[in-house]
């Protein structure tokens, strides 16, 4: 995904605001690095529901997560992080993430997630939702 410094929240038609929380903070007294992990997450399974996947014939199974730390973020902030799919393959696909507090930059995500149907026990193609919203 091709983003610099000049990427805003404005450049992302999904949107997905969190508040840190005080047992987020380190020993450093900034929300340590792992957190950003659950930020990403929390925001992914709000950008996911509205492809309407279940556990069953229509899922989804995370492949990977890449993280590039950008600043510190402290405790108390609201951050919000921007989404848009990436990339298509065949039967998997990245979503690109990138987390802002205020106009800044904090952190960036890329995720690869494969489609799946567990009653098959196999990767399918990817869905038509996911495809629909490709680069939107």
């Amino acid at each position: 995904m091709d983003y610099n410094k000049k990427t805003c929240i404005k450049d992302f038609l999904f949107h997905h605001t969190i508040n840190t929380r005080f047992r987020d903070v380190d020993a450093f007294h900034h929300v340590n690095n792992a957190v950003f992990l659950s930020y990403f997450e929390d925001a992914r399974k709000t950008f996911i529901d509205r492809w309407k996947v279940n556990l069953t014939d229509k899922s989804l199974i995370v492949a990977s997560i890449k993280i590039d730390y950008k600043q510190q973020l402290k405790h108390p902030s609201e951050v919000t992080i921007g989404q848009r799919v990436s990339r298509l393959g065949t039967t998997s696909f990245d979503v690109f993430s990138l987390m802002f507090l205020g106009e800044t930059q904090v952190s960036s995500a890329i995720t690869t997630i494969v489609c799946y149907n567990f009653k098959l026990n196999k990767s399918i193609l990817v869905y038509d939702e996911i495809k629909n919203d490709f680069n939107k």
